[in-house]
């Protein structure tokens, strides 16, 4: 399979129009959840790696190029980028990062053998961040899930700006 050119990437169509033009509170609603992520008690690249898992996660390609192009804007290498696909045995994170990876995969996973955050998790994850970083983070995950079905459904267009990522 080849790579999409560029021209081909032009005619990529979402699926949807822009919500925003039906419903001007997405805006506001994603800007206040952007600013209550961005309050400084957690680094931004592990918010930016969290998300990134969890477009990975649920498949969806439009937060993965997203996340991943946050992360490369960041500075961040193309092993710890790479990597988050596989970060258990990844030599590349640290330690609170390696449990804000693990807690949106409990997440986002289902459990069939009990809690999908259970109090062991909960107890590492409270280790590494204090109560305002541990809804920070929180909150980082529960932005991304806001926004998986509007990428599973509408499929705005992967690599285009904000905004910009609808053409219907």
């Amino acid at each position: 399979m080849s790579t999409p050119t560029t021209a081909e990437q032009d005619d990529l169509q979402s699926r949807l129009p822009d919500p925003v033009q039906f419903f001007p509170e997405v805006a506001t609603i994603a800007g206040a959840m952007s600013k209550a992520t961005r309050n400084g008690s957690i680094p931004q690249t592990t918010v930016s790696l969290v998300q990134l898992r969890a477009g990975q996660i649920v498949s969806s390609t439009y937060h993965t190029v997203r996340q991943t192009g946050e992360l490369r804007k960041a500075g961040e290498t193309e092993e710890r980028i790479t990597a988050v696909a596989s970060w258990q045995d990844a030599p590349y994170f640290t330690d609170a990062e390696r449990v804000a990876l693990e807690l949106v995969e409990a997440v986002l996973t289902p459990n069939p053998f009990g809690e999908r955050v259970p109090e062991e998790l909960y107890a590492k994850a409270s280790a590494h961040y204090d109560d305002k970083a541990l809804w920070t983070l929180t909150l980082a995950i529960g932005q991304i899930c806001f926004f998986i079905p509007v990428a599973l459904i509408a499929k705005p267009i992967p690599g285009k700006a904000l905004g910009k990522n609808y053409n219907k």
